[in-house]
């Protein structure tokens, strides 16, 4: 009989201490955050949870990469060695380096979007929206019925609505779309994978149209984990092979390395386009740095190099799929509402479900992440009517796991957390604005209680 029990594929080989917190000393630090997430000190955080970007545990074998780093300023050896990895996974035949995923997509819609057009997407994740609308374009999401509804399980509740995307197209003419793209995992619609047979339809409209498709990159070797579980033909693929698959179907993509490059800092931009990838190299220096480092130092490009090729290693990519899909099972069986089937890099509560007496303009994302601190120490992040606004299509709270960070202990207690915040759900109260920010909203917003 197989063995049953979760274990890290790992041995810790340094800790770090977390320090306890009592609950009245939570309710006067969320005060002072203005009940904002976003604005807690992380020394006073529990399990912190707020994002899976950039806050993973790097390997032996990055750490003794770090050390060949070359900090040439021009031509450095790491960034050959950062290329050539990207290039064994990816295919694309530019590589340009950026400081993180955000950068990437700046510097890709700055050269691409203008306004007037539209980028769809399976679904946008803040920063994507945001630097597509920052150049005047509309950010569209095309999720599959299935995507928007939480309580629904299906394999591939990331898919886009090929069928959407081809009427969009329509509407609106090829000239006006400069590129389609498809977010692997869907981070804003549950953690959810998009299937290879989506990706192949995907490509087919955009080629029949001349349209390029990208991905946004940053949880690809998690997409590709799925595949390999959930869809026929590729059960002896391995994820390497199955990501080279997928890639091969578009013409670039957009990356933070902070998640699935399991780096602390880092990102890049690809395309196959030579005249596009000289605009993006353009923009590129005059805000980032040069080609061959884009705003990173030599031993970042290195423990990038190595942990992308490291995500997609199956003993890892098996554990971490295992305890994210442990904690949302036993809370589910608890009767709390998630994100069904659990996500990969996350779970994700749905909080309209949760705290279906607070309607969705006093935000009860916001009210479920200052409970799930206020009774364990539990940092979260809305995702929802706050991060969206009218573009919300759920209002869902993620629990983003951290890579290698965290012991099963850890989940055990998440999952008391959880529980007994959903035993005391009705005395939870809304929450409501007091300051806004005109874009990226939800990282500076202050909120207060509704009376």
């Amino acid at each position: 009989m197989p063995i049953k029990t979760i274990i890290e594929p790992f041995r810790i080989k340094s800790v770090e201490p977390l320090r306890w917190t009592t609950r009245q000393q939570r309710e006067q630090l969320l005060r002072a955050a203005h009940y904002n997430m976003f604005l807690l000190p992380a020394g006073d955080v529990l399990i912190d949870l707020l994002t899976d970007s950039g806050t993973g545990a790097m390997s032996t074998h990055q750490w003794a990469a770090i050390m060949e780093g070359d900090e040439s300023y021009a031509g450095s050896p790491s960034f050959d060695r950062f290329r050539n990895s990207i290039q064994d996974i990816f295919g694309y035949k530019h590589v340009i380096p950026t400081h993180q995923g955000r950068a990437a997509e700046r510097i890709l819609f700055g050269v691409l979007a203008k306004r007037g057009d539209f980028v769809p997407n399976n679904t946008h994740f803040d920063t994507t929206r945001a630097n597509v609308e920052f150049t005047g374009a509309k950010a569209v999401d095309l999720l599959t019925e299935a995507g928007r509804q939480p309580s629904v399980s299906a394999p591939f509740k990331g898919n886009m609505d090929v069928a959407a995307l081809e009427a969009l197209i329509q509407t609106h003419g090829r000239e006006r779309v400069p590129c389609v793209m498809l977010t692997v995992t869907n981070n804003s619609g549950g953690g959810q994978p998009v299937s290879m047979e989506n990706v192949r339809a995907v490509s087919a409209l955009c080629r029949r149209h001349s349209i390029p498709l990208y991905f946004d990159a940053c949880r690809f070797a998690e997409n590709a984990w799925f595949i390999k579980l959930r869809e026929k033909g590729y059960e002896n693929k391995t994820p390497k092979e199955i990501a080279q698959e997928m890639f091969s179907l578009g013409d670039g993509c957009t990356m933070s390395a902070k998640k699935d490059g399991m780096a602390n800092i880092g990102g890049f931009l690809c395309t196959n386009d030579d005249k596009l990838a000289q605009q993006e190299k353009d923009l590129l220096i005059l805000t980032e740095g040069y080609p061959t480092y884009g705003g990173l130092a030599g031993r970042d490009l290195e423990a990038i190099a190595v942990g992308i090729q490291e995500a997609l290693a199956e003993d890892y990519l098996r554990y971490r799929i295992a305890s994210t899909a442990y904690l949302g099972n036993h809370i589910a069986q608890a009767g709390v509402p998630i994100v069904q089937p659990p996500g990969g890099h996350a779970i994700y509560l749905d909080a309209r479900a949760f705290l279906s007496h607070i309607p969705a303009e006093q935000f009860p994302g916001v009210a479920l992440c200052c409970e799930l601190y206020l009774e364990g120490g539990v940092r979260s992040v809305e995702i929802g009517s706050l991060m969206f606004a009218g573009a919300a299509q759920m209002d869902l709270v993620r629990l983003a796991i951290p890579r290698r960070v965290y012991t099963q202990s850890h989940v055990d207690y998440l999952v008391e957390v959880i529980v007994e915040v959903w035993k005391n759900r009705e005395k939870m109260r809304g929450m409501r604005l007091t300051y806004e920010a005109p874009f990226l909203r939800h990282f500076t917003a202050h909120l207060a209680p509704v009376d």
